[in-house]
């Protein structure tokens, strides 16, 4: 077998996907799809200052194995509590809740940050992932964003924010 280009293997890709509406698409579309599902990212949801707990995402955690990189730290802090949540947030207003931007309570504190954030062509809505603490972290609770020195409005959703309807097949 010859040496393949990445130009050949892009069309072949291609080639081999037209019968099943293949297309590309950048990451502007992999990061939309997967705030959605609230799939986490590196850097942004997950990293090496946020657990398993804070992320939701014990479910991957096994605690009944044997020893393992990291284990004391996760039992220390499933011991002292969790402070904050990541949870899935809906603007109310008008506005774009970008990674990074700041969470505030009704009064104008900080609370949280932003991890993610976007317009979800799908849901045809402007939604975003934050950490906050516990007791901002119940359905339904409005908080602000800071958006150019403004609280824009907002509140929290159940995530994910999109499931895929049993049975379907798209």
């Amino acid at each position: 077998m010859g040496r393949l280009t990445s130009t050949r293997v892009w069309n072949e890709v291609l080639g081999a996907g037209r019968e099943f509406g293949a297309v590309p698409c950048g990451l502007g579309a992999r990061n939309t799809l997967r705030l959605e599902s609230k799939l986490p990212l590196y850097g942004h949801e997950i990293s090496d200052t946020i657990n398993v707990w804070e992320a939701g995402l014990d479910r991957f955690c096994k605690m009944e194995k044997p020893e393992f990189v990291g284990r004391e730290g996760l039992e220390r802090a499933k011991g002292e509590g969790l402070k904050r949540t990541l949870v899935g947030l809906e603007m109310i207003d008008r506005g774009i809740a970008r990674d990074g931007y700041k969470v505030l309570d009704d009064n104008g504190a900080e609370i949280g940050y932003v991890t993610s954030g976007s317009y979800a062509p799908f849901l045809k809505k402007n939604i975003a992932l934050a950490y906050v603490p516990l007791r901002f972290a119940a359905v339904g609770t409005s908080i602000n964003i800071e958006i150019r020195g403004q609280g824009v409005k907002a509140h929290i959703v159940p995530t994910p924010f999109y499931k895929k309807p049993k049975n379907s097949k798209t």
